[in-house]
């Protein structure tokens, strides 16, 4: 069995660096002894997205395979493992004491994402964030042993302005997968209908409602910077990376004017590095 394990975390390490993401995933900020669960959970995270997104299946199809993974965590979490990868989960959740709970809440939400393509609020969005993206920020304080009410709050602001700022930029991706993550409500009192996102242009309306969202997400990243109160050495560091990444995309969306469909705004190596620098100079 510990050969098994050791196989999942060397897998599980390879697909994390193949991967290219926003963040870094598996960054030499992370201490080694931590790496490879942070690997293991990222293969969790990303196996469930490629069944939610990736290839030509139809919806009830992905449906039967993200039920078939939510089975597989059940069993594993029973100490019933087939692969190195759900040995390797077992491990990381068992030894570093994770709430299992939280990987069930992602699996919900790669679901909502086959079922639900519009959101009718705000409070609609929110509730999607916190299945898509709080349980992450929670694993991670989990695994480093900060187990904290207030560090948990503003983790969940944090890693909902993270995929906030997901949703703006990809606004163009997004809407050709047929999903539209502005609110019903905010999109009709800026005068914005789906005609607009079709056609691809950037507009008046337009820029007032990402304006809106960024605006909003920024406010939020704000707010949950209080997290790094209560964050210590290299781990410190690479949160406060993760938001100014963050922070870093919204920049760049300004000072596009708000137009995220002539060109989706990333960060570069020279972001990067940049970025790093300010993470250990910021107090």
């Amino acid at each position: 069995m510990k050969d098994l394990v050791e196989l999942g975390y060397r897998e599980a390490l390879s697909l994390a660096k193949s991967h290219y993401e926003n963040f870094p995933v598996v960054s030499l900020l992370i201490p080694a002894k931590f790496r490879k669960d942070i690997a293991i959970i990222y293969w969790f995270a990303r196996t469930a997205d490629d069944y939610a997104d990736e290839g030509n299946y139809d919806a009830s199809l992905r449906l039967e395979k993200l039920q078939a993974f939510k089975d597989r965590l059940c069993s594993l979490l029973n100490d019933e493992t087939v692969t190195g990868f759900e040995a390797a989960l077992r491990n990381t959740i068992v030894t570093r004491k994770l709430n299992s709970e939280y990987f069930f809440n992602l699996l919900n939400a790669f679901k909502q994402d086959i079922i639900k393509t519009r959101y009718k609020d705000i409070d609609e969005v929110l509730d999607y964030c916190s299945n898509s993206a709080n349980p992450v920020g929670r694993i991670l304080l989990e695994l480093f042993d900060v187990r904290n009410e207030k560090a948990f709050y503003y983790s969940d602001r944090i890693c909902t302005a993270l995929q906030l700022t997901n949703f703006i930029q990809d606004t163009k991706i997004d809407f050709i997968k047929g999903r539209i993550y502005y609110p019903i409500d905010e999109m009709e009192n800026n005068g914005v209908d789906e005609k607009m996102f079709e056609m691809k242009e950037i507009s008046d309306n337009l820029k007032k409602l990402i304006e809106l969202s960024v605006t909003r997400t920024q406010s939020m990243f704000d707010e949950g910077k209080s997290l790094l109160e209560f964050l210590s050495g290299r781990f410190r560091y690479e949160i406060a990376w993760t938001i100014k990444g963050g922070e870093e995309i919204l920049d760049k969306i300004r000072g596009a004017d708000f137009d995220v469909f002539t060109k989706r705004p990333v960060l570069t190596k020279k972001d990067y590095l940049k970025l790093l620098f300010n993470s250990f100079i910021s107090k």
